[in-house]
């Protein structure tokens, strides 16, 4: 009763979209106010959706593994764009802070790209196809979503996966955000 309530009276969904759900079409500005599209990112190849808030302490776990990736894969072929829910300047302290070099959309005002992927929690995350889809789907610190994703662009660039966390390293399973 509560979840259709907030769906007559938000607009929104309240369940986040799964893996094998189409992507909804976003249209944000960057930090720097270029309007960007989903469309634009994925005819290029695979997209890493990263939803995220700079208050959030998990967001800020989460990133630097984020941006492992980034550096591992980012190219022409792969994007990954964090979709911020706050405005540009403390997206570009958020990103400062923690070594984030990958690109950032600005959600701020009423949210629609969150809204439209039914975010609950941040950091929420979605792999989307250059078809559309959304290939994985998660919300909070997921190791094991992250190898996903890693591997998934590894296959599309046709190399072997590179590692996501260094031998060692401390890291949980997972961390609800």
């Amino acid at each position: 009763m509560l979840k259709n309530f907030l769906r007559r009276f938000s607009g929104c969904c309240t369940e986040m979209l799964p893996a094998g759900a189409d992507a909804p079409e976003i249209e944000l500005p960057d930090s720097s106010g270029r309007p960007v599209t989903l469309s634009e990112l994925v005819s290029k190849g695979p997209v890493l959706a990263a939803f995220y808030k700079v208050s959030c302490p998990v967001c800020q776990f989460t990133f630097p593994y984020v941006e492992r990736i980034h550096k591992a894969y980012g190219n022409d072929r792969v994007a990954i764009v964090g979709i911020s829910q706050d405005d540009a300047g403390d997206t570009k302290e958020f990103a400062a802070e923690y070594g984030v070099s990958f690109p950032s959309l600005i959600d701020a005002s009423g949210y629609p790209a969150s809204n439209a992927y039914g975010l609950t929690n941040v950091p929420s995350l979605f792999l989307i196809t250059p078809e559309g889809k959304i290939a994985v789907s998660f919300s909070g610190f997921d190791k094991k979503g992250l190898e996903e994703i890693s591997a998934s662009f590894a296959k599309h660039l046709g190399r072997s996966p590179a590692a996501v966390f260094h031998p060692g390293e401390k890291v949980p399973d997972y961390k609800p955000g």
